[in-house]
């Protein structure tokens, strides 16, 4: 699978670690910024993740800003995503079983590594189980 993956200068370090974890984990990093710690504008880099999910390039993406709040509100503004802050394990594992995230949004400064990690590892790993939760997502398109 395809993973698009853009943060700010507040999730730059975090990118860092994510990123080699997608990639032995199976999928291919679709790294689109930024590339440094230099103060970028968040939703520039949510747009682009957003971007490469609905022409089809990606299948999924991450992203991650200081509290990965900017990031949420900025890539569910796009219809076709369904963006969740995630902060442990049970909620990332819930958004792709419950309601289909195709986006994960993480904190830089709010996340350890380790736990970011596990957190992406759930996320990657969980599946959609449909039935009543997909009558709800259908409900917002």
């Amino acid at each position: 699978m395809n993973i698009a993956i853009g943060c700010d200068h507040g999730g730059f370090d975090l990118k860092k670690a994510i990123a080699p974890l997608v990639t032995e984990m199976g999928h291919t990093v679709v790294d689109l910024g930024c590339f440094s710690e230099e103060s970028v504008d968040y939703p520039e880099f949510a747009d682009r993740v957003c971007a490469a999910i609905g022409d089809g390039r990606c299948q999924r993406g991450i992203l991650i800003c200081g509290t990965g709040i900017g990031m949420s509100i900025a890539a569910n503004r796009h219809r076709h995503i369904r963006a969740a802050l995630c902060h442990e394990s049970f909620t990332a594992r819930m958004s792709r079983e419950h309601n289909d995230a195709n986006v994960l949004c993480l904190g830089g400064r709010v996340l350890g590594t380790a736990l970011a990690q596990t957190i992406v590892k759930v996320w990657l790993t969980g599946e959609f189980t449909g039935g009543r939760h997909l009558r709800r997502i259908e409900m917002m398109r």
